[in-house]
C-alpha cells in the first residue's frame, strides 16, 4: 500500500484566479434560488432607476414647451415617488438575499475548512502554526464573505447599469455617448496594473495577520513562564515591532487602494466634463432638448457609479481571491494515511499487537528514529524503558497511528493495520501523551470525553483508580468545578490523572500511556499502576516511564536505546541480563531509601 503524502498539490491549473474561484461555485448552485430572487430583485431597482431620468425628460421639456401644467408636474411627481418606492422594497429584496448568501458562504466555508482540518494529520500541524489557521478562519473567510456579499452585488449592479445606461445614453445621442467612454480605457488599464499590486500586497498583509495572530496566542498560552522570567517588556516590544510592520504593510495595500479610488472617481468626472462641453453645445445648437440633456447626464451620474465602484470591486475581489488562494492550500493537504483498497473488520477484543521489523524516521531526518523494532505485545501490562531519545515516544505514536507505518509491519492479532479502517482502529486506543490536553470545561466533563454516558459510579470508579477522586473531590463544586482554560486551575499530575481516569473510562482494548504520570511521585504512580491493573484485564496496557520501580510491577518489559530493542523480559530477568535497566533501578531505589 502506498502513503500519500501531507504535502500540498502544485498544479499549474491552480495558479491561476478562476481555479481559487471554483471553490465557491457549489456554493452558488446549492443557494441559487436565493441568488436568483436576489438578482431578480437588483435588476428590478436598475430597471426602475434607469425609467425615473425619462419621467424627467418629459417633466422637462413639458416644462420648456409649456405643456405641462401643476397637475401634470404632480402626476409625475407622484410616478417618480411611486418607482422610488418600489425599489426601497427591491434593494431591500436583494440585500437580504444577496448579502445574506454571502453569510451563509461564510459559515459553510468555514465548516468545511474546519471539517477538513479535522481530517489532516499530526505532520500537517507540524508545519503549519495555529496563528495561520486562525487568520484563515477569521480575516481570510471575512474577505472570502465581502467579496461574495457586497463585490458580487457591486459587480452584478455595475455590469447591468453600465450596459442599461449605456444604451438609454447611445439612444438620445451616439457620438455624445463615445465623447463620455474616451476615459475608460485608461481606468481599465489602470485597474489592470494596480490589481497585481492589490494581489501581492494582501498576501503580505494576511501572512503578517496570521504571524501576529500566533505571536498573540502562544503569548497568553505562555503567561506564567512569561511573568517568571519577567519577559513582558520584552514580549511587548516583539508584538510592537510586528504591529509596526502590519500597520506598514497595511499602508501599502492603502497606497494602491487609496490611488485606485480616486483616479476611478477623475475618470468618471472627466467623463461628466466632456458630456458638458459637448453636450451643452449640441443643447445650444438644438441638436438634442434639454430634457434628453438632463436625462443623459442623468444616466452618466449612473455610470460614473459603476466607474467609480470599478476600484472598489477589483479590491474586494482581489483581496478575496487572495484568501482563497490561501485556504486553497489548506484543503489542498490530504491526510498522511492511505485509505485501504479493501478494509478488514477490525477485532472486537485485541489479544496481540505484532510488530515487525519496524523502522520509522521522520521528514527532513537522515537518522531512522526506530531501527528494526520487533514485538509480540500481549493483554496486560507492557512497561517501556530507556533514555530519553531512546524512540519510546515515536513508537507509542505509530502504535496509536499517529503517524503511518510500512504494510507488514504492525499486526492486529496478525491482521495488517494497514488494512483497517483508521477511524476505526483508533477508536479502539485509549492514548494519555505527554503533552496532556484539559478542556475549559467541568473535571466530570474532561473525564468522560470519551464515554459522555457513562454513570457517576463509573466516573468516580476511574478516579479512584487514577488517585484523583479525593482531590476532586475537594475542589469547590467537586466533579462539576470547571477547571479553566487548559486545566490552568489543576497541577500538573492533577491533570495527568484526570487524562488517566478519561482514558481507563472510554472502555477501550488499548491503553496507552506515554509517561503520562511523570508529575505525580512515585509512591502515587506505585499505587495508580496497583489500582489500574483490574481496568487492563482483558485489554492491551502499554505504559512508558523514566522510573523504574513502578514499571517492575508489569507482566512484560522492553529496554530501548537509540531506536531498538536492546532487551526484553520480565523485571527479574532484566536485573540479571540488562547493565542500563540494573544500573538505573539500583539508582532509583537507593535514592527513595535515602530520602525515606
Amino acid at each position: 500500500m502506498r502513503l500519500t503524502q501531507g504535502e500540498p498539490k502544485t498544479g499549474k491549473g491552480f495558479d491561476h484566479s478562476w481555479q481559487a474561484a471554483r471553490l465557491v461555485f457549489p456554493f452558488f448552485r446549492q443557494y441559487r434560488l436565493r441568488l436568483i430572487i436576489g438578482f431578480l430583485s437588483l435588476l428590478a431597482v436598475n430597471g426602475l432607476q434607469l425609467v425615473i431620468p425619462r419621467i424627467i425628460k418629459h417633466a422637462v421639456d413639458g416644462l420648456q414647451n409649456v405643456k405641462v401644467d401643476q397637475a401634470g408636474l404632480l402626476r409625475y411627481g407622484i410616478m417618480i415617488f411611486g418607482l422610488a418606492l418600489c425599489i426601497a422594497v427591491f434593494r431591500f429584496g436583494w440585500r437580504y438575499m444577496i448579502l445574506g448568501f454571502s453569510r451563509h458562504l461564510e459559515k459553510d466555508f468555514r465548516n468545511w475548512l474546519f471539517s477538513h482540518l479535522l481530517t489532516l494529520d499530526r505532520i500537517f500541524f507540524q508545519r503549519k502554526t495555529t496563528g495561520e489557521i486562525m487568520a484563515l478562519a477569521t480575516n481570510d473567510l471575512a474577505a472570502v464573505q465581502l467579496a461574495g456579499g457586497m463585490g458580487l452585488v457591486a459587480f452584478a449592479d455595475a455590469l447591468v447599469l453600465s450596459i442599461a445606461a449605456l444604451s438609454f445614453m447611445a439612444y438620445i445621442h451616439p457620438l455624445l455617448t463615445l465623447i463620455a467612454i474616451v476615459p475608460m480605457p485608461l481606468l481599465a488599464l489602470l485597474t489592470r496594473i494596480l490589481s497585481r499590486r492589490l494581489h501581492r500586497y494582501f498576501r503580505k498583509v494576511q501572512e503578517q495577520f496570521s504571524r501576529l495572530t500566533e505571536f498573540a496566542r502562544t503569548s497568553i498560552n505562555s503567561i506564567t513562564m512569561i511573568k517568571a522570567y519577567t519577559l513582558e517588556e520584552n514580549q511587548t516590544h516583539r508584538f510592537d515591532s510586528m504591529g509596526k510592520e502590519y500597520v506598514l504593510d497595511n499602508l501599502r495595500l492603502a497606497r494602491v487602494q487609496g490611488t485606485l479610488f480616486p483616479v476611478s472617481g477623475l475618470i468618471a468626472n472627466t467623463s461628466m466634463l466632456l458630456v458638458i462641453l459637448f453636450g451643452g453645445r449640441l443643447t445650444i445648437q438644438g441638436t438634442i432638448s434639454i430634457g434628453d440633456f438632463v436625462a443623459f447626464t442623468s444616466y452618466l451620474f449612473m455610470l460614473t457609479w459603476p466607474m467609480m465602484a470599478l476600484g472598489w470591486v477589483t479590491n474586494l475581489f482581489q483581496r478575496g481571491v487572495t484568501s482563497l488562494h490561501r485556504i486553497q492550500s489548506i484543503l489542498e493537504e490530504r491526510p498522511v494515511f492511505a485509505v485501504p483498497s479493501s478494509s478488514e473488520a477490525v477485532p472486537e477484543k485485541i489479544n496481540t499487537i505484532t510488530v515487525a521489523c519496524l523502522s520509522f524516521s521522520y521528514q527532513g531526518q537522515h537518522e531512522p528514529t526506530l531501527q528494526d523494532i520487533s514485538l509480540q505485545i500481549r493483554q496486560g501490562i507492557l512497561g517501556i524503558v530507556g533514555k530519553i531519545g531512546s524512540g519510546k515516544t515515536t513508537l507509542c505514536h505509530l502504535l496509536a497511528r499517529l503517524y503511518p507505518v510500512a504494510d507488514d509491519t504492525v499486526f492486529w492479532n496478525g491482521i495488517d493495520v494497514n488494512t483497517l479502517e483508521l477511524t476505526e482502529v483508533r477508536k479502539k486506543i485509549a492514548l494519555v501523551p505527554q503533552d496532556i490536553t484539559v478542556f475549559s470545561n467541568t473535571v466530570k466533563n474532561n473525564i468522560t470525553m470519551g464515554n459522555p454516558d457513562a454513570s457517576m459510579e463509573e466516573i468516580v470508579a476511574v478516579a479512584k483508580a487514577a488517585a484523583i477522586h479525593a482531590e476532586i473531590e475537594a475542589l469547590p463544586q467537586g466533579y462539576d468545578t470547571r477547571i479553566g482554560e487548559k486545566g490552568v486551575k489543576l497541577s500538573g499530575g492533577q491533570r495527568q490523572r484526570i487524562a488517566l481516569a478519561r482514558a481507563l473510562l472510554s472502555d477501550r482494548p488499548v491503553i496507552i500511556i506515554d509517561d503520562g504520570l511523570s508529575a505525580v511521585d512515585i509512591e502515587t504512580e506505585h499505587e495508580i499502576i496497583n489500582s489500574i491493573r483490574p481496568f487492563t484485564r482483558g485489554r492491551i496496557c502499554i505504559i512508558v516511564s523514566h522510573r523504574l520501580a513502578p514499571l517492575a510491577q508489569a507482566d512484560h518489559l522492553i529496554v530501548m536505546e537509540k531506536g531498538k530493542v536492546v532487551s526484553q523480559g520480565e523485571h527479574k530477568y532484566l536485573l540479571r541480563e540488562n547493565k542500563f535497566y540494573a544500573t538505573i533501578y539500583e539508582y532509583q531505589t537507593s535514592r527513595e531509601r535515602g530520602q525515606g
